[in-house]
């Protein structure tokens, strides 16, 4: 006779709590001017915790009037961004790539916000453009227990202008 498994067994409770993130760009291909007139560029982001670091991409993409897409990975668990210890968790494409120092932690399509174990004052990197290196810190500032009516994610604040993604030479 086989057992029968319990019904609630092997599922996982879905975390449907707001997550509310301030993301700052921290370095990336930026002119000197533009660095002098923008002393900080952040956005801050609210974003359930059933969604996926894929769809945070998106709304930080959007938020930060990026245009072309490249490769990205979130870095969770270091010390900052670009912490060799951090979890990484990157694309699809990437689960499986041979130049990888270490596995990485997951597929940043099926990682959802709500099961990184974030809390509040917790940090986090994410490196956009593996060519030009946009390094961003992400901030954990609130998490509360019910997601508002309405679409999310969604932009909160802006600090800053949006830097062009590409440096125009010919300018400078």
């Amino acid at each position: 006779m086989t057992k029968r498994r319990k019904p609630t067994q092997g599922l996982t409770k879905k975390d449907d709590r707001l997550f509310t993130l301030e993301v700052c760009i921290i370095s990336g291909p930026m002119t000197e001017e533009f660095v002098k007139k923008n002393k900080v560029i952040s956005r801050t982001i609210q974003i359930r915790g059933t969604q996926t670091l894929e769809v945070f991409h998106c709304a930080m993409f959007g938020a930060l009037g990026r245009e072309d897409e490249h490769m990205y990975e979130f870095q969770v668990g270091g010390k900052g961004p670009a912490d060799p210890k951090a979890k990484k968790y990157v694309l699809p494409m990437a689960m499986d790539a041979p130049f990888a120092e270490k596995e990485p932690a997951g597929d940043i399509t099926r990682t959802a916000i709500g099961s990184l174990g974030l809390k509040v004052g917790d940090a986090f990197g994410y490196w956009f453009d593996f060519g030009d290196d946009w390094w961003h810190q992400i901030n954990v500032v609130a998490i509360e227990d019910k997601p508002p009516r309405g679409v999310l994610p969604r932009v909160t604040k802006r600090i800053g202008e949006s830097p062009p993604q590409y440096i125009d030479l010919d300018q400078e």
